[in-house]
């Protein structure tokens, strides 16, 4: 059987990606924080992929993951009601809701540090480090988001996915601590605008590599379970890697930080509430309350 799995849907940094992210992010915040939830890195690691599985049965939820900025004439309101009144509920789910769904989540996950729900607390930061992740991701601002529009098709994947699962090995995940954000609206649209502001070179790069690259070396094919999938290939993907100077690298440690950062500002915000160093028991298949907040 033959795929393509250059081709993915417009949510995904790619599994390995975000489990590395969220897994990272950990290493980033001050001890106060960090028994609590290096206790749980499994939980946060494993799980950072959920919000990509739950678009298959969630409807809002594909939107959550990017907005489309040059849909827009004008930069939109960076309050949803604002938004809203400007543009339509239908528009704004149509072209994305991605820092407007992390403004509510932060509201979220710092009423949850006020409960000491440590399961919520648990289950939001992980969603939350996948939406932030997906914001460093230039492809998640765009209606090109695959180079559908461009003769390109694929190079989300590249992107995000198969750069990551070839050279992130060799990234230096070590961030600084993270920091209190004192404006957290502002600071997810400047990084929304930042990752927009790459998409240009993220396309253009790619466009000039494949009219001077060999076509017959451009794929392979690799097995992966008991599928035979076509992919780019390892020297493309090199190439590619190597004329975007180390932009996929950045973007990564900015999601890292990000996250990071988010989480410590959440529980600034709830007024710092002593967390223990246990780990939250969420097996899959022995917590009824973990089986109904998944469904």
């Amino acid at each position: 059987m033959l795929f393509l799995l250059f081709s993915p849907n417009k949510t995904q940094w790619g599994f390995y990606a975000h489990k590395q992210i969220n897994r990272m992010a950990v290493f980033t915040l001050p001890p106060q924080l960090f028994g609590f939830y290096k206790a749980n890195i499994d939980f946060i690691t494993n799980e950072a992929t959920t919000p990509d599985k739950r678009r298959y049965a969630v409807e809002a939820e594909g939107r959550r993951h990017f907005i489309d900025l040059d849909y827009y004439d004008s930069l939109p309101p960076q309050s949803y009601k604002k938004a809203v009144k400007k543009y339509s509920v239908d528009t704004l789910n149509k072209y994305g809701t991605l820092p407007y769904h992390l403004i509510i989540l932060k509201k979220q996950l710092t009423k949850a540090f006020l409960q000491k729900d440590r399961r919520k607390i648990l289950r939001l930061s992980t969603d939350a480090g996948h939406y932030l992740a997906d914001a460093n991701v230039p492809l998640h601002t765009t209606i090109n988001y695959n180079g559908q529009f461009t003769g390109q098709e694929g190079i989300h994947g590249l992107w995000e996915s198969r750069i990551p699962e070839l050279f992130a090995a060799s990234y230096n995940k070590i961030t600084g601590k993270s920091v209190y954000i004192g404006n957290f609206k502002q600071k997810i649209w400047q990084v929304i605008y930042a990752s927009h502001n790459a998409v240009d070179s993220v396309l253009n790069i790619e466009k000039t590599l494949s009219k001077s690259f060999d076509k017959n070396k451009e794929y392979t094919f690799e097995e992966r379970g008991n599928s035979i999938v076509k992919t780019y290939s390892y020297a493309y993907a090199e190439k590619y890697h190597l004329a975007l100077n180390g932009q996929v690298e950045r973007q990564f440690r900015k999601a890292i930080e990000l996250t990071g950062s988010f989480w410590y500002t959440c529980w600034i915000d709830a007024g710092q509430p002593k967390l223990d160093s246990k780990r939250v028991p969420y097996k899959k298949g022995k917590s009824q309350k973990y089986r109904k907040e998944q469904k």
